[in-house]
């Protein structure tokens, strides 16, 4: 028998949320956890650890997103969110944004085991590189501070564009040109975490 802690059950029910439907991208979520463990070692994609608490972390912060149109997850490296992102939501329109060539190259790994998604693509580039008001949506879980995101935001989001903020326990204070729309605060390992999704007034 296997006993599960706190983050274990709490990562079942996590897994079975970001399901959408029976097959529709469930091959997705096995390539990317095949080919991460793998891999994770080797190319140095997350630090050492079970990949569970990645899997939760991520489904959790996403739970209070409803994205339209296309979407970008900068800094994606090993693709948490944005692989969950593409498994949760694919419907959405969705660049998984790096520069950093090697975790490029597991990416299309995984997208190419994980059938190659039509709406879903890799972009081996600077963030600083692309297109002002490129999308309707933004995520990023371990990039930068709050403040460096709200900046690539506002260059980044077409008007009335998302912004899902990963952090801590920390309350998000009032943004001037940026409205809350939904905040989420759940329990992870010994502690808690915040999600916030922002909407952009420009």
């Amino acid at each position: 028998m296997v006993l599960l802690g706190n983050t274990g059950v709490h990562t079942l029910l996590a897994v079975r949320r970001v399901i959408p439907s029976p097959g529709a991208r469930l091959d997705l979520l096995t390539a990317h956890r095949q080919l991460l463990e793998r891999r994770r070692e080797v190319m140095n994609l997350v630090g050492p650890g079970p990949l569970e608490p990645h899997y939760y972390d991520c489904t959790e912060a996403l739970s209070i997103v409803e994205p339209q149109g296309h979407w970008a997850d900068l800094g994606t490296g090993a693709g948490f969110p944005g692989i969950v992102f593409a498994a949760k939501f694919p419907e959405v329109r969705l660049d998984l944004v790096d520069s950093r060539s090697k975790r490029c190259t597991f990416l299309e790994a995984v997208l190419l085991d994980g059938g190659n998604p039509a709406n879903v693509r890799v972009l081996c580039q600077r963030l600083e590189d692309l297109p002002d008001a490129s999308y309707d949506g933004l995520t990023a879980r371990a990039l930068s501070s709050p403040r460096e995101m709200l900046a690539h935001a506002r260059r980044l989001l077409r008007p009335g564009g998302q912004l899902v903020l990963f952090l801590q326990d920390e309350e998000v204070p009032p943004i001037a040109d940026f409205t809350v729309v939904k905040e989420h605060r759940y329990r992870f390992e010994r502690g808690y975490r915040r999600s916030v999704v922002l909407r952009w007034q420009g």
